[in-house]
């Protein structure tokens, strides 16, 4: 009998046992289910700050992604209207130097990393000689040329040798020295100088020490011209100019303003004509600014004088 009682009791035990983990399992899972449901339905504060200030950077990124589109085809707009005016008006593709080389390097890059490393290495040896033995007859030319500079003396401030207008970003000169097209008559013809597109009354000045030895009329094809003689076989004309402020004999030192640029003559848009004549042969006054162009910016100006341009008279 008291066995029976003892596995009654046990049974009885184990059975609230059972409740309740069962009891403790379900309201468990009632709360997690309760949560989620909750996470689902409901933010909670922190999370409804974090949903505003989602909602607000959105709003913002979307704002100026819509102005960044509206600026970037206006942007394409003036682009295209720029190279169309080019086009007209020099009847050339316009020039961009900087994405030649952008791709240029570029190229060049890929082509490098492709190499295996051996071929690396040698071609570095053997650029490194290259470059030693330039440098070697660099500093043999720099010699030579000082000794000359320095048998020179004074007489070096009668070369041309800087540009006649304020063009430190080089984007001025618009034609070249060579066969180019004729504004007016769509023919080609010989260009001896270089044409700068600048504005009417701006400064213009001596190239080189020298003596003003004439003043043209403004009537010519040219315009209104100055030809300055730097008595040593050069001589360098300014043409289409809008005024002078020299006169006939004068003597006039490099960097000395000596007229107002204009568009007088024969001439399509307000420009200078600037030439180089050595010995009354014209040659290319590219070659003749080496005091104020650093190597780069002789080949930039070089490579924009070839761009194919067209002259303004």
């Amino acid at each position: 009998m008291e066995t029976t009682n003892n596995k009654t009791k046990s049974r009885t035990r184990r059975q609230r046992v059972v409740r309740f983990v069962v009891g403790l399992f379900v309201w468990i899972s009632a709360i997690l289910i309760y949560y989620v449901g909750f996470s689902f339905l409901f933010d909670t504060p922190h999370e409804h700050q974090l949903r505003k200030a989602n909602e607000k950077l959105r709003e913002e990124y979307e704002a100026m992604a819509e102005r960044y589109d509206s600026l970037e085809m206006i942007l394409d707009n003036i682009t295209a209207r720029d190279k169309g005016v080019f086009r007209i008006l020099f009847e050339s593709n316009p020039y961009d130097l900087d994405t030649e080389q952008s791709e240029e390097r570029l190229a060049l890059q890929e082509k490098t990393i492709s190499k295996p490393k051996r071929e690396l290495r040698a071609d570095l040896e053997q650029r490194i000689n290259e470059l030693s033995k330039r440098a070697d007859e660099l500093e043999k030319s720099w010699h030579k040329i000082k000794t000359l500079g320095d048998t020179l003396g004074e007489k070096s401030n009668k070369i041309p040798s800087i540009q006649p207008v304020l063009n430190k970003q080089l984007t001025l000169l618009t034609a070249g020295y060579g066969t180019i097209l004729n504004p007016f008559y769509r023919t080609l013809k010989s260009h001896q100088g270089v044409d700068y597109t600048v504005a009417e009354g701006s400064s213009v000045f001596a190239t080189a020490d020298g003596v003003v030895k004439e003043i043209s009329d403004k009537n010519s094809t040219l315009g209104k011209t100055i030809v300055i003689d730097h008595q040593n076989g050069y001589k360098t004309s300014y043409s289409h100019l809008l005024s002078v402020v020299v006169h006939r004999g004068q003597k006039v030192q490099r960097g000395d303003v000596i007229a107002l640029s204009g568009n007088s003559g024969l001439s399509l848009a307000p420009h200078l004509h600037y030439e180089v004549r050595y010995n009354d042969m014209r040659i290319d006054p590219i070659h003749y600014f080496f005091m104020e162009l650093s190597p780069d910016e002789y080949q930039r100006i070089i490579r924009i004088a070839q761009s194919g341009m067209q002259a303004f008279d």
